[in-house]
């Protein structure tokens, strides 16, 4: 299947594999994505919105298992402060439903922030741009796609 931020992809000549799994729309969880695609959580990266005081709009990407550390994305992304865009903003900004943001072919095209802790996987799987399906690409096959700045933005959840 094509999804656009395939398209992205092939245009830009970079090697994938596509993995499409069953959707769980009570659960979306990247922990769930994993699974279901036979990966640890730790190398399933979910794109989350984020909307900073000073520069607006930013997409944070981090493993499965982390949760959006806003105050180091804050800091890497030039604001005083950080916070995740409402739930109901997230299709209006990015043209992606929650379970399927993607930071490629994003209706704008938006900073990217990836989480250090990418560079250390051979491959890692993001979303295709719709629930269902998933990307498998080498990290630095992605932050060239996304052209993203990558730094400490993730940390442990909190239980």
């Amino acid at each position: 299947m094509k999804t656009n931020a395939v398209r992205v992809l092939d245009n830009l000549g970079i090697a994938y594999e596509l993995r499409e799994y069953e959707v769980d729309p009570d659960n979306l969880a990247a922990e769930a994505v994993a699974e279901k695609i036979g990966l640890p959580p730790e190398q399933v990266f979910k794109t989350l919105v984020a909307r900073g005081d000073r520069n607006g709009i930013c997409l944070a990407v981090i493993g499965g298992n982390m949760q959006l550390d806003l105050k180091a994305l804050a800091k890497l992304s030039g604001n005083r402060k950080v916070e995740t865009a409402p739930l109901k903003e997230v299709q209006p900004l990015t043209g992606y439903i929650r379970g399927g943001v993607t930071a490629l072919a994003c209706k704008k095209d938006y900073p990217v922030y990836v989480d250090e802790l990418i560079e250390l996987f051979d491959v890692v799987s993001i979303s295709a741009g719709m629930r269902g399906l998933q990307i498998l690409l080498a990290p630095s096959d992605y932050l060239r796609a996304v052209k993203g700045t990558v730094g400490a933005i993730a940390q442990d959840k909190e239980i």
